[in-house]
């Protein structure tokens, strides 16, 4: 074995034959590695690639020598750690303004409402920025939606000056912004992306994406942990230091001129979509199980509650525990790309599914900031499986005609209810307390899983994946 000097592991002689005997079936490496952030990916045939004599195990750096693509990655991983940072800030100051004169309770409460806050935009609009990214210049989506960021970026800087109360109210009506920006970004930055590169090195540039995005939810929580303890002012200038940095590498990339849409309805499109996930038994219950136990099973926005009251740790073990899922999922996504799942895929995911519930169960039962990190990092590498099978099954169950309506779709209900799942995390732990609403959860989650055996029995019967026929 050797390292190659263009970035990736090469195997020679009868260990790479080996290999490729039994890699008969499954996604590359960047179809493996994407599902860490959340990207349908195109499927193929074969589980690694193959040149010559090596197996390639990490993507090439060559696709950097696409200017364009280069600042686009840029901009995504700058956006990428800054909201990662802002996350940790407005967690910890928000709880920590709601404790000076409210309960536990309630303070995981005012947690929830930033939830809520950013939501509502997601669920209203992302349907509209998929529209806009076809019909408008999708780069000066991206320049107008990250200059918003920056505006909040420096609202959020100034708050920690005011009082509480109205610290608390710029902070929301930040949130609130910010899901604006969300809802508008996403569409326009993946639609973007295709047309900065070849097509035969979109594989590379996926890997690449997907590894920047992994690398920023793992360093970009524990450095504003360690920020934060200057301020939360220090972070947010950070955040927007880094949000300045991705507006002028997007500015500055020369990007194709955009093709205008014409002559398309979009409603009609979206209804099409819709009426083919609730008609395909496999996808729907894919999708829906991710969305229940994303919606009800989440942990994220509680965080603050458990460093602060439970664990007794400060920001920097905040950051840490935002951290823990990550790497856990990193770890996942890596094992995926060279040992691919191929068989019984349906009793794997609704397997992970149980999995995440009793992590998520010894997570509340914790009192160990150690033990709480495992069980958050075995949560990650769940829900990283759980990914990998979903976005196997949209890409693979789904006519090439049909999916980019079905993956807009999983975007709108997958991201919203990130979003909702926050709330409903501070509402239940207002009734429950912080560790009834993970225990709750975690039974949910449990529940779940062993009610869409029956429920979608065409999900848990899936054993191959196979490729949709194409009309």
């Amino acid at each position: 074995m050797r390292r190659c000097v263009a970035g990736v592991i090469v195997m020679r002689g009868a260990v790479c034959q080996a290999l490729q005997r039994r890699a008969s079936f499954g996604f590359r490496f960047a179809a493996a590695v994407c599902m860490a952030h959340h990207i349908g990916c195109r499927a193929t045939r074969r589980g690694l690639d193959f040149r010559g004599d090596c197996i390639v195990l990490l993507p090439s750096i060559a696709v950097f020598r696409h200017d364009a693509f280069l600042r686009y990655w840029i901009m995504r991983q700058a956006n990428s750690a800054a909201r990662q940072m802002m996350a940790v800030a407005i967690g910890w100051q928000v709880y920590d303004i709601a404790r000076e004169t409210r309960s536990v309770e309630e303070s995981a409460l005012m947690l929830g409402l930033v939830g809520l806050a950013q939501f509502a935009p997601v669920l209203l609009l992302s349907l509209v920025g998929g529209q806009a990214a076809d019909r408008l210049d999708r780069k000066m989506i991206l320049v107008v939606s990250n200059i918003g960021r920056g505006l909040c970026m420096l609202v959020l800087a100034a708050s920690p000056f005011f009082a509480g109360p109205t610290a608390l109210w710029m902070i929301y009506l930040t949130s609130l912004a910010m899901g604006v920006m969300h809802a508008f970004s996403p569409a326009a930055a993946s639609a973007l992306f295709a047309r900065l590169i070849p097509r035969d090195e979109l594989r590379q540039a996926i890997a690449w994406n997907s590894l920047g995005f992994q690398g920023a939810a793992i360093l970009g929580p524990a450095i504003a942990g360690l920020l934060y303890i200057a301020g939360p002012a220090t972070v947010y200038v950070t955040g927007f230091v880094l949000t300045v940095i991705s507006i002028y590498a997007i500015a500055t990339a020369r990007t194709p001129q955009h093709e205008h849409v014409r002559g398309v309805n979009g409603r009609a499109l979206i209804v099409e979509g819709l009426r083919y996930v609730r008609n395909n038994r496999i996808v729907l219950g894919a999708i829906s199980l991710d969305l229940i136990v994303v919606l009800f099973g989440g942990v994220t926005a509680l965080l603050p509650v458990f460093a602060r009251d439970i664990l007794h740790t400060d920001t920097v073990g905040l950051g840490l525990l935002r951290t823990a899922p990550a790497i856990g999922a990193a770890i996942v996504a890596f094992m995926l790309a060279t040992r691919p799942l191929t068989r019984h895929v349906g009793g794997w995911m609704l397997g992970a599914i149980a999995v995440y519930g009793v992590a998520m169960i010894g997570f509340a039962l914790s009192t160990l900031i150690i033990l709480s990190m495992a069980m958050l990092a075995i949560t990650g590498a769940a829900d990283m499986i759980s990914v990998y099978i979903r976005q196997s099954i949209i890409q693979l169950s789904t006519p090439q005609s049909m999916r980019g309506r079905v993956s807009s779709v999983e975007f709108m209900f997958i991201s919203a209810s990130n979003e909702l799942g926050e709330f409903e995390s501070g509402v239940a732990a207002r009734f429950l307390g912080p560790i009834g609403a993970v225990l709750m959860g975690g039974i949910l989650a449990l529940v779940t899983a062993a009610s869409w055996f029956k429920l979608f029995p065409e999900l848990s019967r899936t054993d191959e994946l196979k490729p949709a026929d194409e009309d």
